[in-house]
Formats: C-alpha cells, sequence, structure tokens
C-alpha cells in the first residue's frame, strides 16, 4: 500500500472522488445525513491510514537496525554485543553496554588530550 499511496495517479484519484463528493453534495443541496456520512468516511479512513502510517514506520525503522546492525558486524574492531542491541533481555544489559561505552569515550578523550 505503501508504493501505491506514492504514485501521482492515487493523488489525482482522491482528488477528483473529492471534487465528485462536493459536486454531489451541490447538487442535493447537503442533506441532513450528508455530515454523518461524511465524518463516518474521514474517520474511518483516518483510523486505516494511521495504522498503514505506523506500519511503514515500523519497516523502515527495522531496516534502518539491520543496516546499523550489520555495519557493527563489518567492523572489525567494533562491539558485537551491539548487533540487536535493542532486542536486549533486560535493562541492566543496556545499562552496562552504556556504561562501556562512556568509558571507551573517557579513554578517547584522554588519548586525543595527549
Amino acid at each position: 500500500m505503501g508504493d501505491a499511496t506514492s504514485l501521482a495517479t492515487v493523488g489525482l484519484a482522491v482528488a477528483s472522488l473529492t471534487a465528485l463528493w462536493l459536486a454531489v453534495g451541490f447538487f442535493f443541496a447537503f442533506p441532513s445525513w450528508w455530515n454523518n456520512v461524511l465524518y463516518s468516511v474521514t474517520s474511518s479512513i483516518t483510523l486505516v491510514m494511521v495504522f498503514v502510517i505506523q506500519h511503514t514506520q515500523a519497516r523502515q525503522q527495522a531496516a534502518t537496525q539491520r543496516k546499523l546492525d550489520e555495519m557493527v558486524r563489518a567492523l572489525p574492531a567494533a562491539n558485537n554485543r551491539l548487533i540487536a542491541v535493542e532486542e536486549a533481555a533486560s535493562d541492566v544489559e543496556l545499562e552496562n553496554l552504556a556504561d562501556s561505552n562512556l568509558d571507551h569515550r573517557k579513554q578517547a578523550e584522554t588519548e586525543t588530550q595527549q
């Protein structure tokens, strides 16, 4: 669905349907039920689009994370414990890795000052 929504023809189709919706509304002088239908349709479409956007963002984030994991794996001096760290079993493990990274940073700062 992500590929379909990025096409210009889909945007034109949505704009055409909106124009048709308004034309029919003007023709029938916007009956009282018109607002109810409009609110229901727009709410439903909004709800569906929220899930589509969330799904797309989750896929992109997962792909980015796999790419970063591959970069860590490719560097010989990198800490391989950082691969898939987002799926760590506990917060303690994450804190230990953060402390280790801070130690490396302090060591690097000390080396650059010398």
